[in-house]
């Protein structure tokens, strides 16, 4: 349990960015299993139009600091590479 009133308010606001940062993770999991599921079905074309949402996922919760930046650029590329694979 926190003792000073500066402790106090950064459990407080520790908790708040908790949730916003479980929030931005759930939303950019679900995309990534959707385009996965996509993939694995070999449907390239649904697959390739769920890209940009993808990638605005992932921008999104880098930007918040949810996920590093070169985590969301590497999972922009795997997920781009398989779809590309797939596409062609």
């Amino acid at each position: 349990m926190a003792n000073t009133s500066s402790a106090k308010k950064a459990e407080r606001s520790a908790l708040r960015r908790r949730v916003f940062n479980e929030r931005r993770k759930k939303a950019m999991k679900d995309i990534v299993k959707n385009v996965a599921k996509l993939i694995a079905s070999k449907k390239g074309k649904e697959a390739e139009t769920m890209l940009p949402k993808l990638f605005k996922a992932l921008d999104k919760a880098a930007k918040g600091g949810t996920i590093k930046k070169n985590t969301a650029a590497r999972m922009k590329s795997r997920l781009a590479k398989r779809i590309r694979a797939i596409s062609a």
